[in-house]
């Protein structure tokens, strides 16, 4: 049966008003998104004097000077060794907190509430709040530290410490949202499965690692992506806490990027690092859709 020349022109002109309700969200994108990642691609590739203004396509010359300096491949080591310390503790961490709030308190609801609080806390404040109790003479932590017979810490002031310092804030900030998301894994896992664990007289430990474990491979996995991603991208606790000192010992490539970029203006240095980041971003966020959309099946 043909439709009717009317049906037709209410279907042409349903999709027409559809294109112009979604045109303001494209436009967006390609204002705000699309073209500012083009144009870094292209900044990468030329070499830009702001004060004159004149640009010079120089091909992958700023990509071959990043990779033969020492000091942007110690930025680079130095955000490697953070996202990994960072992930593994963090994910650990809530690992162990997941599984002790398991059971439905009062007391378990508070401590969940209380653990998932810094994950809400502006980074910036965070990272003042840290600065204080890491602070040489007064802090918190050295005070601790003198009432348990241990020496102080210079902290944030010593290129031994600083990096470190800097991983504390990024656990104490992340483990909690990681802690949630491991607790709700928890909480979905059927009950009929450790009955027949029970059954079979595993214990506590055996549990854990055989049942527990396994079926939370998809979160784990989750997370472990999701961290990964923003680690690579930590720059607030950098540049409040230590800008990139001592020595640049806490200069992270996001901070990196800024500082080539906005101080010593040499954009075409800072756009190739920023594209090095983008790269190891998409990677990782390709993972992340993969294993949300469900093409990912682990065994």
């Amino acid at each position: 049966m043909r439709s009717s020349p009317e049906s037709g022109s209410r279907a042409r002109r349903g999709r027409i008003a559809s294109y112009l309700f979604i045109a303001p969200a494209i436009a967006g994108c390609l204002i705000f998104t699309v073209y500012p990642l083009v144009f870094n691609f292209y900044l990468s590739a030329v070499k830009w004097d702001l004060l004159s203004g004149s640009r010079r396509f120089v091909g992958i010359a700023n990509f071959a000077r990043l990779l033969g300096s020492p000091a942007f491949l110690a930025v680079l080591s130095n955000t490697a060794l953070y996202m990994a310390v960072v992930v593994l503790v963090s994910i650990s961490a809530a690992l162990l907190l997941a599984a002790s709030l398991k059971e439905s308190t009062k007391l378990n609801a508070f401590v969940q509430s209380a653990v998932f609080t810094p994950h809400i806390i502006s980074l910036v404040s965070v990272s003042i709040l840290w600065m204080w109790i890491m602070e040489p003479e007064y802090g918190l932590l050295n005070f601790l530290l003198g009432m348990l017979g241990l020496p102080p810490s210079r902290w944030l002031e010593s290129p031994d410490s600083a990096l470190a310092s800097l991983m504390i804030v990024g656990v104490w900030k992340t483990v909690g949202y990681n802690a949630l998301v491991l607790l709700a894994g928890i909480q979905s896992i059927p009950a009929s499965v450790y009955e027949a664990a029970r059954l079979d007289k595993a214990g506590k430990a055996s549990t854990f690692f055989r049942v527990t474990l396994p079926l939370l491979s998809p979160s784990l996995f989750f997370l472990v992506i999701v961290n990964v991603a923003s680690s690579f991208q930590v720059f607030d606790s950098v540049s409040v806490m230590t800008q990139g000192g001592p020595m640049d010992s806490t200069n992270l490539l996001v901070h990196w990027i800024y500082q080539t970029g906005f101080e010593y203006y040499r954009i075409g240095e800072a756009a190739a690092g920023s594209v090095f980041l983008f790269v190891i971003v998409a990677l990782a966020t390709f993972l992340n859709f993969r294993i949300v959309s469900g093409r990912i099946h682990y065994q």
